[in-house]
């Protein structure tokens, strides 16, 4: 298939807001599709998987790519970057002044493109930047001015075509007659729509778990401070003490040992130690969840999750983290044991076998779990675990079964109100005075369907360490300037404490936080831009609120 085509439907896609409208555009063009996997992915505008590579491609890169394929000065690039605040329209436009294509040009295929792109990431060492500059410019040099503009988006990560992982769901499943929760269910243990595509184009709608590939995690709804209903709710109930960590998927196979993030992000690398340890303590081939911690095994005491980030985002001195951040992993359910898939079995039964499969050591043990129905009991698990510094109580429904990717009331988070929310950073404002080299003040959005709309700004609270890091991680995602005021690409998350949530016309989600406060600055690789708080979470959280005040 033609690159054109493709670069035809983000057109197409680009020109409307209507969901349905998308779903349909995405479903015609799948059903005529002779690489379907190819087109599923590229057409969300990527060209890896989520938890996958990222192609670490700088604004700075691109511009210096458009220059040399236009034949334009890099100034006039930086102009026409002002005016548009995006590099594909400058791709676009200064590739329409190019008299002609090279002799040499040949029409783009989709193979060119999402083959080209996934090599980017394996480019290192000497002369890599030079190296990623002439296979992108290669692909410009070779590309329409339409073309051209995509292929700088999805370089750069901003596609801007409002297709979300909803939108491709319900496109496979018009496209080849399935149902939506089947398509997504399909998702769930694949994490992959292209593969999700070509399964449910041959009807093979099931998929069976393997190891060393993730599955997305369960997750658990919030259940504001009310431990007592909570635990009335369930007929089985389990209390688990919250910890303040890094979800953790370990699979095991013999001596193998693979870890997998939230986002699905292959993160043995980061931690050789967790692997010893599941090699050591876990029996039987195995997938387990649970939370990492960092940990002081001398005071006996966990660490804040800002010890925990730094060995996360490393990718060198391995050694060297490990010795000064040393990690505790408490785990809390099992999916999969020796063959056999866990995850319809209730977790009365998960937790048993989870049991028999940990030896456990110092270093990997069971969460601290109590089985009760006594509120007064819960209550008092709970403010212990408050009160020795942790995030709250996980309260568990133990007659239900593992349900991967999905908020479905099995799991209640049971935390001291008012609890803090995961925005995204979609803008900032450079300081003044001896903050002036700083972002420091950032416009924070939530999501709304497939959107992120603004709930205000928060410009105090921060140290100088935080805004030199918040600073550093901005810079690269900064894709308009007016004035002092910057817009960025939807990519940092943080997590905010306040005082009240307020009623606002001012804000597109209808709302603001009073007295906004940074509690940290959330690893990518743990909440992305698509793992925020909603809109609805928001009101949710207002009307407990407004009620806990009656």
């Amino acid at each position: 298939m033609k690159f054109e085509k493709m670069a035809e439907l983000y057109e197409r896609l680009d020109g409307t807001t209507k969901k349905l409208e998308k779903r349909d555009i995405l479903a015609d063009f799948y059903k005529s599709c002779d690489d379907l996997y190819r087109a599923v992915v590229l057409s969300t505008g990527n060209v890896f998987q989520q938890g996958e590579d990222e192609l670490g491609v700088a604004e700075g890169m691109i511009k210096k790519v458009i220059a040399r394929v236009a034949g334009a000065s890099e100034q006039n690039v930086i102009n026409a970057f002002k005016q548009t605040g995006d590099l594909g329209l400058v791709a676009e436009r200064l590739m329409e002044k190019r008299k002609q294509k090279t002799f040499s040009s040949k029409e783009l295929s989709l193979d060119d493109v999402f083959d080209s792109m996934r090599k980017l990431p394996s480019i290192s060492g000497q002369g890599s930047q030079d190296r990623k500059v002439e296979l992108i410019a290669h692909l410009l040099t070779n590309s329409s001015p339409l073309e051209a503009r995509y292929i700088v988006r999805i370089a750069l990560g901003q596609m801007r075509v409002g297709v979300a992982a909803g939108i491709v769901r319900d496109a496979i499943s018009k496209a080849f007659d399935k149902e939506p929760k089947d398509v997504e269910h399909l998702f769930n243990m694949l994490g992959d729509y292209g593969r999700v595509a070509e399964q449910a184009k041959k009807g093979k709608m099931k998929a069976e778990i393997e190891l060393f590939r993730p599955i997305r995690a369960m997750l658990a709804d919030r259940g504001g401070e009310d431990i007592r209903g909570a635990i009335e709710g369930f007929e089985h109930s389990a209390v688990e003490i919250k910890l303040d960590g890094f979800r953790t998927q370990i699979h095991k196979r013999g001596g193998e040992i693979k870890i997998f993030s939230r986002r699905m992000e292959d993160v043995t690398r980061q931690f050789p130690d967790i692997a010893a340890y599941a090699k050591e303590s876990l029996r039987g081939d195995c997938i387990v969840d649970g939370e990492a911690i960092a940990y002081d095994y001398a005071k006996g005491r966990t660490l804040p999750f800002q010890h925990l980030s730094r060995r996360i985002q490393r990718k060198y001195d391995i050694e060297k983290m490990v010795r000064e951040i040393p990690v505790q992993v408490n785990l809390f359910d099992i999916i999969y044991l020796d063959g056999d898939s866990l995850m319809e079995k209730d977790l009365t039964k998960r937790w048993a076998m989870l049991g028999r499969v940990v030896r456990e050591t110092k270093h990997l043990r069971l969460v601290e779990h109590i089985e009760t129905k006594s509120p007064k009991d819960a209550e008092k698990f709970y403010k212990d675990a408050v009160a020795a510094g942790q995030e709250g109580v996980i309260v568990k429904n133990m007659a239900a079964h593992y349900q991967p990717g999905k908020r479905v009331g099995y799991w209640l988070k049971i935390k001291p109100i008012l609890e803090p929310l995961d925005l995204v950073v979609i803008g900032a404002e450079w300081g003044e005075g001896k903050r002036a080299k700083w972002l420091s003040s950032v416009i924070l959005a939530a999501r709304k369907g497939n959107k992120l709309v603004g709930t205000g700004r928060m410009a105090s609270g921060f140290t100088e360490e935080q805004l030199e890091e918040l600073t550093k991680d901005l810079k690269p995602l900064i894709t308009g300037e007016d004035g002092k005021v910057v817009s960025v690409k939807p990519k940092i998350v943080i997590e905010i404490g306040y005082e009240e949530i307020q009623a606002s016309p001012k804000y597109e989600s209808g709302y603001a936080l009073r007295f906004p406060r940074l509690i940290r600055i959330r690893d990518p690789s743990e909440k992305g831009p698509f793992d925020a708080d909603t809109v609805q979470t928001i009101q949710k959280l207002f009307r407990m609120q407004r009620g806990g005040k009656k």
